[in-house]
C-alpha cells in the first residue's frame, strides 16, 4: 500500500488506530516527490527536513492524546501564502528570495492542527493565469499527460495532489484558479464563499476576488480541510464573522428534493462535445438520485469575462505597485536614479503576463477612463450577483461545466491571451458574485483527460454544495482514478 496515494480521511483513520505514523506518511510523500517531481514540476521549494520534524512532532502529539483529522497529514501550500521562515515567491523573480517573518492565517491554522508541510508549490506568477505556464521559474505538467497544462493558477497544487506528491493542498481562486486546475487534474477543488476563509498572509492579486480553498482527492477531504481553515479572522477586514458549520455533517448521500439549476448560458457553442456530454450525464445522475433539475437563466454571464478583466487588473495594478525595488524583493542593478530603479526593477522582475495585467489595470484606473471602465465594471458585477440571487430563489445548487475543454497542450494558447482568458469563462462569474463553488471529476475524454463538473451555491451555503458533490461522488467512480506517471 502506497501511503502517498491515500486520502486525508483514510490516513486519519490509520493514524488514529496506530496502523501507521505521520513520519511514515511523510517519508512516503517525500519519496514520491523525489520519484516524479522531475517530470511533473509541481514544487518550487521542498522542505523535507522540516516536514520530517513536523511529522515526528505530530506523532508525539498523537501519543500524548491530541486528536485532529489533519494531525500529521502532509499538505502542500501554494507559493502565494506566507510561510514563516520559508521562501514565498508567488512564482515571480521579483519575490525570488522573499522569506516572510510570519505565517498566513490559513497556514497558522494548519500548523496549529498539526499538519506537515512538504513544501511550496508552483503557480502562475502572482496567480495571473490559467495554465501555470506563466510561472517565473518553470511550467508545471499535468500528471495525466505530461505534454499538457495542469490548469492555473493553482496548477502546482492540483498536480501535486493528483500525482500523490502531497495528500492535500491549499490553493487560491480569483477567477477559477482552484476549480479549473482541479478539473484539469481530475481532483476536487473548492472555492469557499468570499470571506469564509481568511486572506491574511495571502499575497494579493485582486483583493475583492481572491479566496483560499482546498484541493483534495475527494469531497470528504475537502470538508475536512474546510473544517481546519475556515472561520473569522480579525486580521482580515474582509473576513466574515458568521458561524462555521461542521462541513463533514453535510456529507450525506441523499439529494432527494434538492433542486439543481441548469443555466443555458453555460452550455454554449464551441464547448468541447465530450465535456458537454459528461456534464449532462452527471446532471442525469443527480436526477436519478432524486434531485429535481430546473432550468435557470443567468442573463449577464456574457459580460463576465470583460468585467473580470477590468476589475481584476485594476486591483492588480494597485496591489503590485508595492514591488518597487526599494522595500523588499528584487532590485535591478545599475539604476541612474529613483525612476530608473523603479522601471528597471519592475521590467526585469515581472513576467510578461503580469506586466500586461498591470498595464490594463493602470489604464482602466487612469483619469478620464475610471468612470468608463472600472465604475461600469462594478455596476455590471452587481448585475451578475443579482442573477445568482434570483436563480437561488428557486434552486439549491447550480450545475455547470468547470471549463469548456479538458487540459490543452503546453504552449497551445500562449500566443493568444484572449483564448487563455476564455479558459475561465465558466468560473469567473462565481468570484464576481462571491459565492461558493466546487469542481468534482465527472468523466474522461477519449484521450483519457479528466473533465470537471462545477456545483455552485448560495453565499455561505457550502453545505448544499458539498452535499450534492458528495452524493454524486458516491454514485460514481471518477474520483478513484489516478494518473500513471511513466
Amino acid at each position: 500500500m502506497d501511503l502517498f496515494s491515500l486520502t486525508v480521511n483514510e490516513l486519519s483513520g490509520l493514524l488514529a488506530k496506530g496502523e501507521t505514523t505521520s513520519r511514515a506518511v511523510t517519508e512516503s510523500v517525500l519519496e514520491r516527490i523525489k520519484a516524479v517531481d522531475s517530470k511533473v514540476r509541481a514544487y518550487i521549494t521542498v522542505t523535507g527536513n522540516a516536514a520530517l520534524a513536523q511529522a515526528d512532532r505530530a506523532d508525539r502529539d498523537r501519543k500524548a492524546g491530541t486528536a485532529s483529522p489533519v494531525l500529521g497529514i502532509p499538505v502542500a501550500i501554494k507559493d502565494n501564502m506566507c510561510t514563516a521562515g520559508v521562501r514565498t515567491t508567488c512564482a515571480s523573480k521579483i519575490l525570488g528570495n522573499f522569506v516572510p517573518p510570519y505565517d498566513a492565517t490559513v497556514v497558522g491554522r494548519l500548523v496549529q492542527a498539526g499538519t506537515v508541510m512538504p513544501g511550496k508549490v508552483n503557480m502562475d506568477e502572482f496567480a495571473m493565469g490559467s495554465s501555470t505556464e506563466n510561472s517565473g521559474f518553470f511550467a508545471t505538467k499535468n500528471p495525466w499527460d505530461l505534454e499538457r497544462i495542469p490548469g492555473g493558477s493553482s496548477g502546482g497544487s492540483a498536480a501535486a495532489v493528483a500525482a500523490g506528491e502531497c495528500i492535500a493542498a491549499l490553493g487560491s481562486d480569483t477567477g477559477g484558479s482552484i476549480r479549473q486546475p482541479a478539473a484539469c487534474c481530475g481532483i476536487v477543488g473548492l472555492k469557499p464563499t468570499y470571506g469564509r476563509v481568511s486572506r491574511f498572509g495571502l499575497v494579493a492579486f485582486a483583493s475583492s476576488l481572491d479566496q483560499i480553498g482546498p484541493l483534495t482527492k475527494d469531497v470528504t477531504d475537502s470538508a475536512i480541510m474546510m473544517n481546519a481553515i475556515a472561520g473569522h479572522d480579525p486580521k482580515d477586514s474582509t473576513s466574515a464573522d458568521v458561524p462555521v458549520p461542521d462541513f463533514r455533517s453535510s456529507l450525506v448521500k441523499d439529494v432527494k428534493g434538492m433542486k439543481v439549476g441548469i443555466p443555458k448560458e453555460y452550455f454554449i457553442e464551441g464547448m468541447d462535445p465530450e465535456v458537454d456530454k459528461a456534464v449532462r450525464d452527471a446532471v442525469r445522475t443527480l436526477e436519478g438520485l432524486g434531485a429535481k433539475v430546473v432550468d435557470v437563466t443567468l442573463p449577464h454571464t456574457g459580460y463576465a469575462v470583460a468585467t473580470y478583466y477590468i476589475l481584476a487588473t485594476s486591483e492588480a495594478s494597485s496591489n503590485l505597485a508595492r514591488y518597487d525595488g526599494v522595500k523588499y524583493g528584487f532590485r535591478a542593478e545599475g539604476a541612474k536614479d529613483l525612476l530608473d530603479q523603479y522601471m528597471k526593477s519592475r521590467s526585469q522582475g515581472f513576467g510578461p503576463e503580469v506586466k500586461r495585467r498591470i498595464m490594463l489595470g493602470t489604464y482602466a484606473l487612469s483619469a478620464g477612463y475610471y468612470e468608463a471602465y472600472y465604475k461600469k465594471g462594478q455596476q455590471v458585477r452587481t448585475l451578475i450577483k443579482r442573477d445568482f440571487d434570483e436563480a437561488f430563489k428557486t434552486v439549491d445548487v447550480i450545475a455547470t461545466p468547470t471549463a469548456p475543454t479538458a487540459a490543452f497542450r503546453i504552449g497551445e494558447k500562449s500566443s493568444d491571451p484572449l483564448q487563455m482568458y476564455l479558459s475561465d469563462i465558466f468560473t469567473i462569474s462565481v468570484n464576481l458574485a462571491g459565492i461558493p463553488g466546487i469542481s468534482i471529476p465527472c468523466g474522461f475524454t477519449k484521450g483519457n483527460l479528466p473533465i470537471g463538473l462545477q456545483l455552485l451555491g448560495r453565499h455561505f451555503d457550502e453545505a448544499s454544495v458539498l452535499r450534492a458533490a458528495f452524493a454524486y461522488e458516491q454514485a460514481t467512480d471518477w474520483h478513484k482514478k489516478r494518473p500513471k506517471i511513466s
